[in-house]
């Protein structure tokens, strides 16, 4: 695989000089600087891979080109929205990027409930509680029925929980959950969470299936034409939120939107531990059954817990079986003949950037550690594949 980094731009803390020291031939990131819905220009996307190659790498994946809520639950605009989309990527193509990461949430991207969980050796994890969750929905955010979402114990859990904050709390709460990402993709809270929520009134999970490939069906073609591999992330975590459907959450879902879509620009990007979350997902099997589709991989291990509740792990030590899982990307990649985009996806907070303001997952030790240990798991199947 090829080992990469995530890059949230030139205000990132993690510069890119300290991503080279850390072994990466290459680069994750996008224009985060550019409003969701807006035409990256030939012009900004060229001067970011300059400036990439100038710290002696490449810019390997976009992550991520945002799809507009517009799109996702087909409001006003949205048909304009996705000439823009495919004019951004015939710019990314022009620039010879050929690998473009999106997701199809609706409204929220990766949600967590604690961005600072203590782990017993001392250093933080991001973490998510159905219970504190809970709390917000019913609590804090107030969404309307809210309460016809959840059983009578996580209600009763999420009573607890609220009347146990104080207002600092209950912020720092409020913030977590509607942070969003560093960037341009959008983050909500209060009243405009509500109103975000509130446009896809009337919108079920079968709803948002047929917009998904509406969207595909609209871009497929000229992705196929440019040489693009779209690439979805899936859903984390991967079950409904906030009365909200998620479609990318299973191995059925997937080889739904495969066979809905088949064009062979409509691919993957597996990321274990948004899909590692659920443990109906067979992360090794789905490896090997959709090794076709995946142009790009997020290694990432969660500790599950019970009722929806999980920590991100070690990347070796957690629910997910990393080494069935990059055995089976192994000899994917090997079948094919190629060299699949990998990168350590979050990382414990620890060390030196305990002291540091960091991106909540994006710390510059924990991936550095992470990435170790993968290169040293994958060398260690390569070797024993290929033998003395």
């Amino acid at each position: 695989m090829e080992q990469t980094m995530r890059w949230f731009g030139p205000r990132d803390p993690v510069s890119l000089a300290d991503i080279r020291q850390a072994g990466c031939t290459g680069v994750v990131t996008a224009l985060h600087e550019v409003p969701n819905g807006a035409v990256w220009t030939v012009e900004a996307i060229a001067a970011r891979q300059a400036e990439i190659a100038a710290a002696g790498m490449v810019w390997s994946v976009v992550e991520s080109l945002p799809v507009h809520e517009a799109i996702k639950a087909q409001g006003p605009g949205w048909k304009a929205l996705v000439d823009a989309y495919r004019q951004s990527l015939a710019n990314l193509a022009a620039c010879g990027l050929r690998v473009v990461t999106y997701n199809f949430m609706p409204v929220l991207d990766w949600t967590r409930t604690d961005l600072a969980y203590e782990l017993p050796d001392g250093a933080r994890a991001l973490r998510f509680e159905m219970a504190a969750l809970a709390a917000y929905d019913l609590h804090i955010l107030k969404r309307p029925d809210a309460a016809r979402d959840y059983d009578a114990a996580t209600i009763d859990a999420a009573a607890v929980r609220f009347a146990a904050m104080d207002d600092a709390a209950r912020g720092v709460l409020e913030r977590t959950v509607a942070a969003g990402l560093p960037g341009s993709e959008e983050s909500f809270a209060g009243d405009a969470l509500l109103q975000a929520i509130d446009a896809y009134a009337g919108i079920d999970a079968d709803r948002l299936r047929a917009n998904h490939v509406a969207f595909l069906r609209a871009i497929c073609p000229e992705a196929d034409r440019l040489g693009i591999r779209l690439v979805v992330h899936p859903d984390d975590p991967p079950f409904p939120l906030f009365g909200l459907p998620r479609v990318v959450s299973t191995e059925a879902d997937l080889a739904a939107l495969f066979a809905a879509v088949p064009n062979p620009s409509n691919g993957l990007c597996l990321c274990t531990g948004s899909l590692g979350v659920r443990p109906d997902n067979d992360l090794p099997g789905m490896a090997r059954r959709l090794g076709d589709r995946i142009h790009f991989v997020h290694l990432r291990n969660t500790r599950s817990i019970a009722d929806g509740e999980f920590h991100e792990s070690e990347h070796l030590s957690g629910s997910v079986d990393m080494y069935a899982v990059v055995a089976a990307l192994h000899d994917v990649a090997r079948a094919d003949g190629r060299r699949i985009p990998m990168r350590p996806d979050h990382g414990h907070q620890m060390l030196d950037d305990l002291r540091k303001v960091t991106n909540p997952g994006y710390s510059a030790i924990g991936r550095l550690r992470g990435l170790a240990e993968l290169r040293g798991l994958e060398l260690g199947i390569a070797r024993s594949v290929a033998g003395p």
